[in-house]
């Protein structure tokens, strides 16, 4: 009798479930589509990559993809995805540095239609003469002006209110500081790091820049407060929005 009680009741409340509205059911939110372009870097992009993937998926709101050869990304393989990320550049000429137009004109055309960039410490440093990507990156190692100091430690510093800063307090961090690093006067700073710039957002039709300059090496992504600007500047550029959730928590330490 208890067994024919209670599937009678779920036999009733079935079809009150099925015509609940959705906002009455429990909802997750489909995961933001990650593009990593890697492959060439001064840097170490064998172990920063993987890192900034780990990051990005730890917290299950992103779903990423490397690719080593973002000169071969045409328009449908772009298509697939809500937000590219930088860990790669141009710094020596090496043999991938010319995009095919074709793939010029994808990158453009996605953003322009309204998804995302992000560039991370030197991820924006390509192309010094392609006007278009220096204004979605933002920021960039300007030659004759940007330099650096061994690695030390500063405190970084929201200085605008803005969906990726809103909310993130002031935190400690060891990594190489970027002194004067070409800016677009186009481009809207939302940190920095002992008064230079080191988070700063773009526009580009309908889409959105975001570059971070924090992150020389895999052991300086481990600050919760890079962890969090990285994850809510990627989902802004993907979105235009930041959910209270994303990436770690950012404290003053």
């Amino acid at each position: 009798m208890k067994f024919a009680a209670t599937s009678l009741s779920l036999a009733l409340l079935a079809p009150l479930l099925w015509a609940a509205p959705p906002t009455l059911l429990a909802q997750t939110p489909p995961a933001i589509r990650v593009l990593i372009f890697t492959g060439q870097n001064n840097h170490n992009w064998r172990e920063t990559t993987p890192k900034l993937k780990a990051i990005l998926e730890a917290g299950g709101r992103f779903a990423v993809d490397v690719t080593e050869h973002p000169e071969q990304c045409d328009a449908a393989m772009l298509a697939k995805y809500d937000v590219l990320v930088s860990d790669w550049n141009t710094w020596g000429k090496p043999p991938g540095t010319n995009w095919p137009d074709a793939t010029r004109a994808a990158f453009l055309d996605f953003v322009r239609n309204g998804k995302g960039f992000v560039a991370v410490h030197a991820g924006s440093s390509s192309f010094f003469d392609w006007a278009e990507y220096q204004q979605i990156a933002g920021a960039w190692w300007k030659l004759g002006q940007t330099g650096h100091g061994a690695p030390h430690e500063f405190s970084v510093k929201p200085v605008a209110d803005h969906p990726i800063t809103r909310g993130v307090q002031p935190f400690d961090t060891t990594d190489e500081l970027w002194q004067k690093p070409g800016v677009h006067p186009a481009a809207t700073v939302l940190a920095t790091g002992d008064d230079q710039p080191v988070a700063l957002v773009t526009e580009f039709g309908k889409g959105r820049g975001f570059t971070l300059l924090l992150g020389h090496s895999e052991a300086f992504m481990e600050t919760p407060g890079f962890q969090t600007l990285l994850c809510r500047g990627v989902e802004w550029a993907a979105s235009g929005q930041v959910t209270a959730s994303t990436g770690p928590s950012a404290s003053s330490k």
